[in-house]
């Protein structure tokens, strides 16, 4: 099954990072985020990927080019450091295709841009790009084929601590409250789509709005959520918690590591 992965957007609230790269090359430890998230497909086995580029595209493909197995895997130096002998391989298995989506194209704009490389696929993968889980891919997907749904997408509860207050038309507060304790479910950017999305994605449209309006007529739109770890890099503050918790072993989303 194919992976999508968005990796084409300007990331303006990561701006301690992105006006040098794009949000999805920032590290996380030794390894940049578009690289713990197709780890993480890898091991489920979907090792095929489209990258659909935009902001900084020459960043990616020079990343994985010039890729260096050593930054991540054990290896063994000899003669002199001319040979380099790899316990394993990261990405010996995987298939990429790069593909220039567009500097300003919206989601629904870059997906339609790789519609010829899924021809033959019923279903496929996508993903923002931008977030990381622990999620059991196999269960998730199974429930997508047993729903029998077009679309899919994975419902989180943020992980953001931002705060939803309740005014009266007076402007008095009524009630203030953590939006985590107030159950709202967020879109968690994990998506399955069945090869029917394109008949409802119009020329220009963005992905999520319109698209997903004529999936919810139809009753073709599954939201699945899930209340285990996810967090996505959204901010400098995200990437600091990302990096605090790389540094202390704390990765639950490095499900490769635990299996």
């Amino acid at each position: 099954m194919k992976v999508v992965l968005f990796c084409g957007g300007l990331g303006t609230r990561l701006r301690e990072h992105s006006e040098t790269i794009p949000k999805p090359m920032v590290n996380i430890g030794y390894r940049p985020l578009i690289w713990h998230l197709m780890k993480y497909y890898s091991h489920f086995g979907h090792n095929e990927f489209i990258l659909c580029l935009g902001y900084r595209g020459d960043v990616i493909k020079r990343y994985f080019l010039d890729y260096d197995e050593c930054l991540s895997n054990d290896f063994t130096l000899s003669s002199g450091g001319r040979n380099v002998e790899l316990a394993k391989s990261d990405i010996q298995d995987w298939r990429i295709t790069f593909v220039d989506t567009g500097l300003h194209a919206n989601l629904g704009q870059r997906l339609k841009a790789v519609e010829t490389h899924l021809a033959g696929d019923d279903v496929f993968l996508a993903n923002y790009s931008d977030g990381l889980t622990d999620l059991h891919l196999p269960t998730y997907l199974d429930e997508f084929q047993r729903r029998g749904v077009t679309g899919a997408f994975l419902c989180v509860q943020s992980t953001q601590s931002f705060h939803l207050v309740d005014v009266d038309d007076g402007g008095l507060v009524r009630q203030v409250r953590a939006a985590r304790e107030a159950g709202i479910w967020i879109n968690g950017g994990f998506f399955v789509f069945r090869r029917q999305i394109f008949d409802v994605l119009g020329p220009g449209e963005e992905l999520v709005e319109k698209p997903f309006a004529r999936l919810i007529d139809r009753q073709a739109l599954l939201g699945y959520r899930y209340e285990g770890f996810w967090s996505c890099m959204d901010t400098f503050k995200d990437k600091q918690r990302f990096d605090e918790m790389e540094a202390r072993g704390d990765t639950p989303w490095q499900v490769w590591k635990t299996a």
